[in-house]
């Protein structure tokens, strides 16, 4: 049989924790990644409530701001050495997980926009911490521009270039993404697989194995169920 490791991976909470309630695995995971917007506009009080939900459920947790989350949740999750926002965490002796969290500029003025360089800078950054890896895993709250994970309702995609240039330039195993919560889905870009699980608000989650040293992830919904397998 494999020897199978695995994580459970959402976002989009804005500040609603009762779907973690209906992750059925979420206790018996390795651990848990949040790809961003854990709060609703909001600072590190609404941040903590939502931290202390899902540490509730599982103690081991790193993630990162949403474009919806302010600056100051990030030193939340500092303080807490979850922060995956321009950091690198290795998660497995075969896995490191690099993030970037907020998103590119939008029409609703949010907390945490970032301009394309700086997501460039922050992406560098990260990848600069990562040093040696077998398994790249980046964690970006924005999607990489021109996929099926960044499209919104009438059919524009307003993802990030940046992250789609670093994505093909160093081809990470996989990409985890959010924000646009209408474009749950997967897609590739060369060999790196990107998956947008959806908020989970909505039911939305995903789940990432490390299968004898190969990593894979697949969509989940707390309404349809989830298999863990080693493929999508």
């Amino acid at each position: 049989m494999p020897s199978t490791t695995h994580w459970i991976v959402f976002g989009d909470l804005h500040n609603e924790i009762h779907n973690l309630q209906e992750i059925m695995d979420l206790d018996e995971a390795d651990g848990i990644i949040v790809t961003g917007d854990l709060t609703f506009m909001g600072g590190a009080g609404d941040a903590q409530k939502v931290m202390d939900a899902i540490t509730a459920r599982n103690p081991k947790v790193y993630a990162q701001i949403g474009n919806m989350d302010k600056s100051e949740v990030t030193d939340l999750l500092k303080k807490k050495e979850c922060n995956l926002h321009g950091e690198a965490r290795k998660i497995h002796e075969k896995a490191t997980l690099i993030g970037v969290g907020g998103s590119t500029p939008t029409p609703f003025n949010t907390p945490s926009e970032f301009s394309e360089e700086e997501i460039a800078e922050l992406l560098e950054q990260a990848l600069a911490k990562a040093g040696d890896y077998q398994n790249l895993v980046l964690v970006s709250h924005t999607p990489p521009l021109n996929t099926a994970c960044d499209r919104i309702e009438s059919g524009a995609h307003v993802g990030s270039k940046a992250v789609r240039e670093f994505i093909e330039r160093v081809q990470p195993a996989i990409c985890l993404c959010g924000h646009i919560h209408e474009s749950k889905g997967i897609d590739i870009i060369g060999n790196t697989i990107v998956i947008n699980p959806g908020p989970l608000n909505s039911g939305g989650y995903a789940v990432m194995a490390l299968c004898d040293g190969t990593v894979r992830a697949g969509l989940c919904d707390i309404n349809e169920g989830c298999t863990l397998h080693c493929g999508i």
